[in-house]
């Protein structure tokens, strides 16, 4: 790391204890020293300074005014007259942020932005940007994502596992086309949460699913017991061929919804009361039992609905089969749902990605950033239950097959 001999003005060092102003002020001095001995190592040569290893020559310097937690700041810029001046000082954006930014700025550079996305880079960047700059730019940070995206999962095993899709815009051959992120998400052994990995792919069919999970086990994922997901076309037939002998626990919250759009209107806060009975139950015989009373209730009156739940209930009630702690985080994608939001998020101010790398780039640099702090933070869930639970099971399933054997 660099040192930089940095001086202070007394009358800054006595307003530190006298204004409110004092510490805005001593971090602009320091942070402008800091620009001028970033000027003088790339230039090889101070100001005024003969060289025979000078790389250039100052041009003045620009304003740049930066806030602060402590203040609005003006920085003073320099100027190089045979280049661009850089500095990791303005890299104060996280890597979402900065794929962010060139997003933004490749849409600007291929004459596909609106005025306001204009408005944003030059606000943000307070310098135009070339081609080769940022090709620069995505070369230092793609890989990064790359690798992350590409690692190997062979280290833990991942007896949880959620996916879910999002849809975005993205202009391909001079058009623009509607394209899939997906997205899986896995609880390993020890009870974090990973993102295990994104892809893009043209459509929900069964083709594109099963060639996403391909990928996942071509990374060595491994150790699947229950996969949770929206019944998003092509995907339990995909989840059936790719991961035969995990369970498919189909979201309840988008469950109630397709439910409750097929009831009618005057029976939504009774028939959603008897399905959230169901759902809650302790175990999947009292849960078949709830249903059949409903079924036996309300068929005539709802039929539609009825069928629905009596179609899904396998799938929808899966969960119920594991310990209760395990239930309420894997009963639902809800998890995922509040990932969603935050890509959302960018995705609004993007709208329409220039082409594919950059999705890639800012939805897995955001990824990388949400992995992270799920790593630093608390367990997920406790495993422990989970694997004793496990072994019950397969002692039922051999004492199950040895009395199939004598009868």
């Amino acid at each position: 790391m660099a040192q930089y001999n940095i001086t202070v003005d007394d009358e800054i060092l006595k307003g530190l204890f006298s204004g409110d102003k004092g510490m805005s002020q001593l971090l602009e001095q320091v942070l402008n020293q800091v620009l001028h001995a970033q000027a003088s190592e790339q230039l090889h040569a101070e100001p005024y300074e003969r060289s025979d290893d000078r790389q250039g020559y100052r041009n003045g310097t620009r304003p740049h005014p930066l806030t602060t937690r402590v203040g609005a700041l003006t920085l003073r810029v320099p100027r190089l007259r045979n280049g661009n001046f850089f500095t990791e000082l303005f890299a104060r954006y996280q890597r979402s942020e900065q794929a962010l930014l060139l997003t933004l700025v490749e849409m600007v550079i291929q004459g596909v932005s609106t005025r306001k996305i204009t408005a944003i880079t030059e606000e943000l960047c307070v310098a135009e940007f070339s081609k080769s700059t940022v090709s620069d730019l995505c070369k230092r940070l793609d890989p990064i994502v790359e690798a992350w995206n590409g690692r190997n999962l062979r280290e833990k095993r991942y007896p949880f596992v959620l996916v879910d899709v999002i849809m975005l815009k993205i202009r391909e051959d001079g058009r623009v086309r509607s394209r899939t992120a997906m997205i899986a998400t896995g609880v390993n052994e020890e009870g974090y949460r990973e993102i295990l990995g994104i892809m893009l792919g043209d459509s929900e069919s069964e083709a594109s699913w099963s060639e996403f999970f391909t990928w996942l086990k071509s990374r060595d994922l491994r150790g699947v017991d229950i996969v949770v997901s929206d019944s998003h076309a092509g995907l339990v037939k995909a989840l059936q061929s790719q991961f035969q002998g995990a369970t498919w626990q189909r979201c309840q919250t988008h469950f109630m919804r397709n439910f409750l759009d097929a009831t009618p209107k005057s029976l939504h806060d009774e028939l959603y009361g008897k399905v959230r009975a169901i759902l809650d139950a302790p175990d999947v015989l009292t849960a078949r039992l709830l249903m059949d009373q409903v079924v036996s209730d309300d068929n005539e009156k709802a039929p539609k609905a009825i069928q629905i739940l009596e179609n899904g209930f396998d799938d929808i009630t899966a969960v119920l089969s594991l310990p209760e702690r395990y239930r309420k985080r894997l009963r639902t994608t809800n998890g995922m749902e509040r990932m969603n939001e935050e890509i959302r998020r960018r995705d609004r101010v993007i709208r329409i990605y220039p082409n594919r790398a950059s999705v890639l780039r800012l939805i897995g640099a955001l990824l990388m950033e949400m992995e992270e702090k799920w790593q630093s933070g608390h367990k997920y869930l406790d495993m422990a239950d989970y694997f004793i639970w496990r072994e019950e099971q397969k002692k039922q399933a051999k004492e199950d097959s040895k009395i199939t054997k004598i009868s």
